[in-house]
């Protein structure tokens, strides 16, 4: 009877066994799959924020546009975020970014003084950063994180080369009632090679053309400041007549194109844009001062900088610290050609 009891005991615990090791079975089962997808999820839940210093300004909304497009053929999501070149709501967006756990950043900043905080923050955060169009640098230039925009110095030069041919072909090189006028970004590093280029290039070509009639003035990348830094040039020296205007930007092109109509000068003074993204409003009216521009597209920058960032997220490939986008120059004639369905 013992025996019975004893065997019988002992078929009990071997069943208890045997059921205790398949729920713990099942139980590895269950968290493997859900630590799959929870993995999988992360991947497809991918949000990268888009942070820029003039968020209304048609540049950054296109680029913004394009990286939101490629993030988005990836499987993540994108916040596109205006900090109205202000400092102080930059950082606010920084902070807020780091606060939502974010997966990346693109970011074009409003002052380069504040890239070391910019990128320490992100850094201790865990959080990659590309900057579009303007570095993320110290104080000796150096790039703190990976940088994708335009070859600054090689697009001011195609500037300069264009209107020093122009001059020529007008006349305006020995005019006497002519004048150049460079509108400058003299605290935006990303600028102040276009500016350079174009100013030695024009020289280059036009050696003897007199440093008393080249004048420079500073702005600050919006149209409304390159209006008022080029109506005082042209209300200072009215023994100009003639005005052949380069900037730093489109929008400092615009802004000089206004000012010479309301200075009633142009129609024998000639503006060149930096961009084409707002050139080719001006190529469809029926006259404009503003008759070139090199193109380059914020499609190429903001796809180009969103499709290394998800690369790096997703699959760990090494980011450059140096990505150029080229230009080419665009008039009246061949803009509709050059630029596409962009021309639109």
């Amino acid at each position: 009877m013992k025996k019975k009891i004893f065997s019988l005991l002992l078929s009990l615990i071997m069943i208890l066994t045997l059921l205790v090791g398949c729920g713990t079975s099942n139980t590895n089962t269950q968290s493997t799959s859900s630590n799959g997808s929870n993995s999988d999820n992360k991947k497809k839940n991918l949000v990268i924020a888009g942070i820029y210093k003039a968020g209304d300004q048609v540049w950054f909304i296109d680029e913004g546009k394009a990286s939101e497009k490629v993030v988005k053929s990836m499987g993540g999501k994108f916040l596109y975020m205006d900090a109205k070149m202000n400092p102080d709501t930059y950082l606010q967006l920084i902070d807020n970014v780091i606060a939502q756990h974010v997966d990346g950043v693109l970011t074009c900043i409003p002052d380069q003084k504040l890239s070391k905080v910019v990128v320490d923050k992100l850094k201790a955060a865990g959080i990659p950063v590309i900057a579009v169009d303007d570095p993320l640098q110290d104080e000796n230039g150096k790039k703190l994180a990976p940088w994708v925009g335009i070859d600054a110095y090689n697009i001011g030069k195609a500037n300069g080369e264009w209107m020093a041919n122009y001059a020529k072909e007008h006349g305006l090189d020995k005019d006497t009632q002519s004048g150049l006028l460079i509108l400058t970004m003299n605290t935006v590093s990303s600028v102040v090679p276009r500016t350079k280029g174009e100013l030695e290039k024009f020289k280059e070509i036009l050696p003897d053309y007199p440093d008393s009639r080249i004048f420079t003035a500073d702005y600050d990348g919006q149209t409304d400041k390159a209006f008022a830094a080029a109506s005082a040039i042209f209300t200072a020296h009215p023994e100009i007549k003639k005005w052949m205007v380069m900037t730093g930007n489109e929008e400092g092109a615009v802004g000089a194109t206004r000012a010479l109509e309301q200075a009633g000068l142009d129609k024998q003074s000639v503006v060149i844009g930096l961009g084409g993204y707002l050139a080719k409003d001006e190529f469809k009216k029926p006259y404009s001062a503003m008759k070139a521009a090199t193109y380059f597209s914020a499609e190429a920058v903001g796809g180009t900088a969103a499709e290394l960032l998800m690369n790096y997220i997703l699959k760990g490939e090494q980011i450059p610290m140096e990505t150029a986008v080229k230009a080419v120059i665009i008039t009246k004639e061949n803009y509709k050609q050059i630029m596409g369905d962009a021309a639109n």
